[in-house]
């Protein structure tokens, strides 16, 4: 079945008491979606409290006769087209598209805070020279004849031109001071507008770039990324406000099959409100409600609805096939009324492969009718929540993980590694790679034995930047490892939806390994790196290649 998720994210709105766990194996395609439930949360709440100040405002209403029959009428009419809402549940999905679009999900946006304007710089003053008209001794014709009174007047120009010059020299020092000091301002302002801008760029990038690499990761076939891929279809459906809409889902790559847990809404959730009428003589109004049968054969109809409406969103979204069979589980919330405890029964259950499904026209089906023909179970009266066995249950639980023991303690200098036992060895390497992702609160776990040599150790790194998870495959090996062995990890890395594989073996690599892995998740990890990793956690050994084939020959075992 599908790997665990390895990032979520709780997110809550008080005012419609929602609550979700969002889930995903990209921490930025978490964060994207955690944004866009929020959203649309938002949105719903504004929807609804339009809703109350509207009915604050029909309180308001004058108390005219007239106007309240009006009240009434348009009541009655909002009553009726919310009723006829929960009717076409099916129908209303066959109008959209329900491909997810991967670059909608991508942000666009423009970095929104304004450049910082250059400061306009203040001009200097022209500099007072005696050439100026104005420093000019202003000389007549007695000037001329007396040169005393000549001189006095030359003397006083000379003196308003070094007056002049003093004042010209603190003016031109206070502007130099102050345009410097406007330049300082604005080439920090400009440094962090610059920063800042930088640093949106490569927050967005990053989104962006997770977002794409989803998108290749879906259509890869990564079994995580087609559980993403599946999460976010269910989660673009439009429900009314009050209805769940919280869904558990997993993956099975080998056999195709996708299981959903669906928490559908509960008896109470049901609008049943037909009809207002404006009592004149008692000037009040009087709601007029479904019955109880009509309001139980409703409900049942809408659980049909909601059950062939999500098989056909996910369905229809499938742009590479990997689905070839849905287990849809719905699950109800209510209340034991034997304890007056709340239980969580599941009460409808079908598999439908998408072959089969993809011929039904939606549009004219009897849901209850239609969903009895793909053989689904579930009591004829949903809404007596009888308990039913799901078709098939989600397993988080990976049955091929085995328990693990320590053997880094026990080793030392005399031990030569590429002779070990092979499952001795396989737990050494989840020992030191659990103290490599220790700092970061990762945990890894050993895989039992299979004949094909899939997945030896599997690590979950929860840090946000590198982490995720991680295959590992432990190569007791005396020869050069070839291509096929780093192949055979590519492979396994893709089919289990990992961020990223490590080879780890006790001899060399062959320049095709290299080759291949260049550009590629993978880290190849030879016999000098592992005893470096050893030495690094506080651990020496030694690795011995033709000890080792002489020991394996000896006990009649194949070298390789």
């Amino acid at each position: 079945m599908a790997p665990r998720y390895m990032y979520q994210r709780e997110i809550k709105h008080d005012g419609l008491n929602k609550y979700r766990v969002i889930k995903g194996d990209s921490y930025y395609v978490v964060e994207q979606k955690a944004l866009a439930q929020v959203n649309q949360w938002d949105e719903m709440w504004r929807k609804k409290k339009e809703t109350e100040m509207k009915k604050v405002e029909r309180d308001n209403i004058i108390r005219e006769k007239e106007a309240k029959k009006e009240l009434a009428i348009e009541l009655t009419t909002e009553a009726g087209g919310i009723l006829q809402e929960v009717e076409n549940t099916l129908l209303f999905t066959l109008e959209i598209d329900d491909e997810i679009n991967w670059e909608s999900l991508k942000d666009t946006s423009t970095f929104s805070k304004a450049k910082p304007k250059e400061p306009k710089l203040v001009s200097l003053p022209e500099e007072p020279t005696q050439k100026m008209e104005r420093f000019q001794p202003k000389l007549g014709f007695l000037d001329k004849i007396f040169s005393s009174m000549k001189q006095k007047k030359i003397d006083l120009a000379n003196e308003q031109l070094n007056r002049a010059h003093i004042n010209w020299e603190k003016e031109k020092d206070r502007i130099n001071k102050k345009n410097q000091e406007d330049s300082a301002l604005f080439g920090k302002k400009l440094l962090s507008w610059e920063e800042e801008k930088k640093k949106f760029l490569t927050k967005q990038e990053e989104k962006n770039k997770a977002i794409q690499n989803q998108k290749e990761n879906y259509l890869n076939s990564c079994p995580t990324a087609i559980v993403d891929y599946c999460d976010m279809v269910l989660t673009n459906s439009i429900y009314p406000n009050e209805f769940p809409q919280e869904f558990d889902i997993d993956y099975n790559p080998i056999n195709k099959i996708l299981v959903i847990d669906y928490s559908l809404p509960s008896l109470h959730h049901i609008p049943t409100l037909k009809e207002v009428k404006y009592i004149q003589s008692k000037d009040e109004y009087k709601e007029v409600r479904l019955s109880a049968t009509a309001e139980k054969k409703m409900y049942d109809n809408l659980l049909y609805q909601i059950t062939l409406r999500s098989l056909h969103e996910l369905f229809e979204a499938d742009a590479i096939n990997a689905l070839e069979s849905i287990v849809f589980n719905g699950w109800v919330k209510s209340v034991d009324k034997s304890t007056g405890q709340e239980v969580n029964a599941c009460i409808l259950s079908v598999q439908a492969s998408k072959e089969e499904f993809m011929k039904i026209n939606l549009s004219l089906v009897d849901p209850k009718l239609c969903f009895k023909n793909l053989k689904g179970i579930g009591s004829s009266k949903l809404h007596s929540i009888s308990p039913i066995a799901p078709i098939i249950k989600i397993d988080r639980n990976d049955p091929r993980f085995v328990s693990s023991y320590d053997i880094a303690d026990s080793i030392n200098e005399s031990d030569n590694l590429a002779a070990m036992d092979w499952q001795d060895f396989e737990h050494l390497i989840r020992e030191l790679f659990e103290k490599e992702f220790k700092h970061s609160g990762g945990e890894v776990k050993v895989t039992q034995a299979s004949k094909d040599g899939g997945v030896d150790a599997v690590a979950f790194d929860p840090d946000p930047i590198r982490g995720g998870k991680v295959v590992i495959q432990a190569k007791r090996y005396t020869n050069v490892v070839g291509v096929s062995a780093v192949r055979d990890l590519y492979g396994t890395l893709l089919n289990e939806g990992a961020n990223k594989g490590v080879l780890v073996s006790t001899a060399d690599y062959g320049p095709d390994a290299y080759e291949f892995a260049k550009g590629k998740p993978i880290t190849l990890l030879s016999g000098n790196n592992l005893l470096h990793l050893l030495e690094k956690h506080g651990h020496r050994a030694r690795i011995d290649l033709k000890e080792a084939k002489k020991l394996l020959m000896e006990k009649g075992l194949e070298a390789k």
